[in-house]
């Protein structure tokens, strides 16, 4: 069984969504497929596609939401990698097991119908690594 299959979209922590949608439609020559608040986490998400790659970007929709803090430490940029997962709860396990710092002990609901759970960018070696199941 895989665990990490493939990389399921990169995060990146935008300002602006409309600034960032109208960047990455001129960059992609595609426009956002998706829109969605995630209201949990303070943030609204666009989606492209690029191939068989997907992008999501994340504008803040409260002060004290990850990405507010996110782009007041560190600016605008990648935010994230998410990797798809076919068993959430066993790559969890099994990641915790490793040594990694789960940042939510159960998967949350996130954006794009997924299950999903964060591991602390300080375990992972600077690098804020989202896994991804589909809700179904």
């Amino acid at each position: 069984m895989e665990h990490l299959n493939k990389i399921e979209h990169l995060g990146i922590a935008v300002r602006s969504l409309e600034e960032g949608n109208a960047l990455y439609t001129k960059l992609l020559g595609v426009p956002p497929y998706k829109e969605e608040a995630v209201e949990s986490e303070g943030v609204r998400t666009s989606f492209f596609k690029a191939g068989p790659n997907k992008i999501e970007l994340l504008e803040a929709t409260n002060p004290n939401s990850p990405i507010a803090k996110f782009i007041e430490k560190r600016g605008e940029g990648l935010h994230h990698i998410a990797y798809a997962v076919d068993d959430i709860r066993a790559e969890m396990q099994r990641l915790s097991a490793a040594g990694f710092q789960l940042l939510n002990e159960e998967p949350k609901a996130g954006a794009d119908n997924k299950w999903v759970c964060f591991l602390h960018p300080r375990t992972t070696g600077g690098t804020l690594i989202e896994l991804c199941q589909d809700r179904g």
